[in-house]
């Protein structure tokens, strides 16, 4: 949808700043399934072909430039998946609510410039009147 009247932005900025209230808990960051070999040469995750121990799930994300990983439970899953699917929700409607916020700002903004060339034209002088010097006094 691109809205292009006054009216059409702000009903959209509208939708867009109901639809960020209407979430539910969020969470960053990208959800991993793992497998692992523990290290000991008699067991099945140590044969060729053997996937491993697992899967044990991990939630990673940077903070402050640095990778923070956080072990999610199997039973935790799911609600994670929701989690971060919500927050991916709620980022993309907040960079569409700054895309229509700006729009709108600009064609706000627009209106003032055709206010006052709409002033310009009704005959509002372009030039300023010669400044009156003030009376020069007489010595008595």
């Amino acid at each position: 949808m691109s809205p292009n009247t006054l009216q059409d932005l702000e009903r959209r900025q509208a939708e867009l700043r109901a639809a960020l209230n209407q979430g539910t808990d969020m969470r960053r960051g990208s959800l991993v399934e793992r497998y692992r070999s523990c290290g000991k040469p008699t067991c099945h995750c140590a044969q060729k072909g053997s996937r491993g121990h697992g899967p044990s799930w991990s939630l990673t994300h940077a903070v402050a430039g640095k990778t923070v990983t956080r072990v999610i439970p199997a039973n935790a899953v799911e609600a994670t998946r929701a989690q971060i699917a919500e927050y991916r929700r709620f980022r993309a409607i907040a960079r569409e609510l700054v895309a229509v916020s700006e729009r709108l700002c600009d064609a706000r903004l627009g209106q003032g410039n055709a206010a006052s060339q709409e002033a310009a034209k009704k005959g509002a002088s372009k030039r300023r009147s010669p400044r009156r010097s003030s009376p020069k006094s007489t010595p008595l």
